[in-house]
């Protein structure tokens, strides 16, 4: 899988914090940032995943966004498995 083109991956981290505008107080799945850019109408967004979660780990450094697991902040580096998406606590 390569890595997705620089236009994907600034509309991963616009959704990303679109989607979090709109669940004021809750988190997101990476998946829900790669089924809302990729434009097949198939399981193909699975394609995006390792795209989102890094789209994610760019608005974490830059203090937009933490990664979280089992509602822990995380390092994005050191994450494995399940992580969500949420706004600064």
């Amino acid at each position: 899988m390569t890595d997705a083109s620089k236009p994907t991956q600034r509309r991963l981290e616009q959704a990303i914090l679109s989607l979090l505008d709109q669940r004021v107080g809750r988190s997101i799945c990476p998946s829900d940032a790669a089924r809302a850019v990729y434009d097949g109408d198939d399981e193909g967004w699975r394609d995006l995943m390792d795209s989102a979660r890094r789209a994610a780990a760019r608005l974490a450094a830059a203090g937009e966004v933490e990664i979280a697991q089992r509602g822990h902040t995380v390092d994005p580096d050191d994450a494995r498995g399940p992580v969500r998406i949420r706004r600064p606590q």
